[in-house]
């Protein structure tokens, strides 16, 4: 086991860049706005009653709980994406906003530290008697997680206590002793939770606990089976529906022999995340073998080119290998950034470049596309292809949306992609032993301890957009340490130059450059990748991408969008080795680099005119949308295409696809 040690925003900062842009957006318009949603003042959206349900849990308001069961997380992770912006931009209203989100909370916690304000209002006497669908352990991990970074950020210990207390609760209640309860969660999160409580505090019993939720799940497979939902209708019965199978729960075998990514998404990642979590606390070689496999089995077969996950809509889950349609993809937003959370840690755990690459992709393409630009409204759902006509009338495309909406009934995705991009610094850099390793590439610094000096090392770049990289570093003293860049997977070529000086960039490891010297104040490494646009055809395996082809620039995935290209994106083609130009346009959108390819476009005027021609000489057309392939004609264009993360912000309600038809 490597052991890398991740670093927090208290040490890790993003200075400028892409990402500055983004966090700024958190800060400015994301918080504020879904601060507006949660309190159900959004004209238009979806009511959240998320906050009101808190004010009558502590008695400051009367009233009927409303919302989904599992509302509570909602306000949890909103409160953690706050946590980590004050840590980026003080700002003394956003400040007192948390300070009194929460009092409010810790008015409404019970007297033995439970808290859960649909069981608080609605149905006190059911405590823990819907593990498979009350969702109570997965709203307290959001809450745990909320308080330990909200401690992070200020200093404050009130949301702290407020979680160590519920814990306790929860400890009290759960565990392999004689009158507790044997079970765990319907969907994981608590053991994420716990883990970064223990890290906090120290308190043994809550990496205990983590370890015994992990273990515990699939011991006996049938645990959930006829569990009916207390808090909502899901519409049909769970036990005729195939979809809500046992792996739906990921309880159908015990956690070390699972090897294939099945069951709900989100579920999934969380607990192969909280799996790693507990390797690297044991260094169990049964869970990384464990590991390893679901990591193939997703990332190999599972896996979008966006690094979206999860192809079925119902059941929000895996299917089964090479199942990966674009246009009725599901690829849940939070399930890509469970993704995110579960390849940090991996990458952490083995130090290999493979699962920074994953995180990467995600992050740049299916977790981004997932807000809109002015951080105002979301996908829930992440497709590769959108026909707006189609939308309209094909039912098994009714959970895809054509443009980015306001709010959700079920929004557990909007705080979640705020949370993550305002902490994406604490992802960038990672230590172990006398090496600082830089996992990925962002305008940021870092000050920590390296080979017994103080060091700071800044990052200069305009990443993703060009792959120039600056790194100056400054060790308070001339010390001897290993520098770790990571070479990402989609790079063919690159240079390295340490002090203006060629470094030699055949010293690698796992995918990452290992510069080992004796450093002094002022050197600087320059990397330089090649980032020319790259021409991809899928997998023979998977039957929906057969003789398509799709472009990828660096990290970010590429589609084509009716704002550029017309309607019909479907007869646009590409040539796998013809001429692909990269131009950065600071006027669309912000200031992205677009791609103009030299392609073709399918005529339909041969068909028409067939037609045509035979009605008017009398022959027998039978009018059928098919013809003779020999006289299908196609015309020279020119094809437009924009960051996938980025579509639909220009024209809602067009046409996209990622992956486009070739032309050999």
């Amino acid at each position: 086991m490597i052991s890398i040690r991740g670093f927090g925003l208290e040490t890790a900062r993003i200075t400028g860049g892409f990402w500055a842009r983004k966090i700024d957006m958190v800060a400015r318009e994301m918080l504020p706005y879904q601060w507006l949603a949660l309190n159900d003042e959004v004209p238009g959206a979806v009511p959240s009653h998320a906050v009101e349900n808190i004010r009558i849990a502590a008695g400051e308001a009367t009233g009927e709980f409303k919302g989904n069961i599992f509302q509570d997380s909602d306000v949890a992770k909103w409160l953690e994406a706050a946590s980590y912006s004050l840590s980026h931009h003080p700002d003394p209203a956003l400040e007192a906003r948390v300070d009194e989100v929460v009092r409010l909370i810790a008015k409404a916690q019970r007297p033995d530290g439970y808290f859960n304000t649909y069981f608080i209002v609605v149905r006190p006497d059911k405590r823990w008697a819907d593990l498979a669908w009350g969702h109570e352990l997965y709203c307290a991990g959001h809450l745990i997680e909320a308080a330990v970074a909200h401690n992070a950020a200020t200093g404050k210990t009130e949301l702290l206590d407020v979680a160590r207390r519920y814990a306790d609760c929860i400890d009290g209640v759960f565990g392999p002793e004689e009158g507790k309860i044997r079970g765990y969660c319907g969907h994981p999160e608590i053991e994420l939770a716990l883990f970064r409580l223990h890290a906090t505090t120290g308190e043994i019993r809550y990496r205990n606990l983590a370890s015994f939720f992990v273990d515990e799940r699939g011991r006996d497979p049938g645990y959930f089976d006829g569990e009916i939902p207390l808090g909502f209708d899901l519409g049909f019965e769970v036990a005729k529906t195939r979809a809500f199978a046992r792996d739906y729960f990921l309880n159908h075998e015990t956690v070390r022999s699972q090897a294939d990514a099945t069951g709900h998404a989100v579920r999934a990642v969380y607990l192969y995340s909280a799996m790693a979590d507990e390797y690297a606390a044991t260094g169990d070689e049964e869970l990384l073998r464990a590991l390893r496999a679901l990591w193939d089995s997703l990332v190999s077969r599972r896996m979008y080119i966006t690094g979206g996950i999860g192809s079925q809509a119902q059941g929000e889950r895996f299917t089964a290998d090479y199942d990966l349609p674009s246009d009725t993809a599901y690829a849940e937003t939070c399930a890509s950034i469970g993704l995110a959370f579960w390849a940090a840690r991996m990458t952490e755990i083995e130090g290999d470049s493979r699962y920074a690459d994953v995180f990467e992709r995600v992050i740049y393409n299916g977790a981004l596309s997932g807000v809109s630009l002015d951080g105002k409204k979301y996908f829930y759902v992440n497709p590769l292809e959108v026909i707006p006509s189609v939308l309209e009338c094909r039912q098994d495309h009714g959970h895809v949306k054509g443009s980015r909406v306001q709010w959700f009934g079920c929004s557990c995705c909007p705080p979640n992609i705020a949370r993550l991009v305002a902490s994406i610094a604490s992802y960038l850099y990672g230590a172990s032993g006398d090496s600082l390793w830089v996992h990925h590439y962002a305008e940021s610094e870092i000050e920590t301890e390296i080979g017994g000096a103080r060091l700071k090392v800044a990052q200069r770049t305009d990443y993703p957009w060009s792959g120039g990289i600056v790194l100056s570093v400054d060790p308070e003293r001339e010390a001897e340490f290993s520098l770790k860049l990571r070479i990402p997977g989609w790079c063919r070529s690159y240079t390295c130059s340490i002090n203006g000086r060629a470094a030699d960039t055949g010293v690698a490891s796992k995918g990452y450059l290992v510069l080992r010297r004796r450093w002094k104040a002022g050197d600087e490494v320059e990397l330089e990748f090649e980032m020319g646009p790259r021409v991809l055809r899928a997998d023979a395996r998977i039957p929906e991408l057969s003789g398509l082809l799709a472009v990828q620039r660096g990290p970010l995935v590429y589609c084509a969008e009716s704002a550029d290209n017309g309607d019909g994106l479907y007869r646009l083609l590409l040539q796998p080795k013809g001429e692909l130009r990269a131009v950065f346009d600071p006027s669309l959108m912000g200031g992205i680099v677009r791609i103009e390819a030299k392609g073709y476009r399918e005529d339909l005027r041969s068909m028409d005119t067939r037609r045509e021609t035979d009605r008017a000489s009398g022959s027998r057309d039978s009018g059928m949308p098919y013809e003779d392939a020999s006289i299908r004609a196609y015309s020279p264009s020119s094809i437009y295409l924009v960051p996938y993360h980025q579509w639909g912000n220009r024209s809602p309600g067009g046409e996209m696809r990622v992956w486009l038809r070739s032309k050999e």
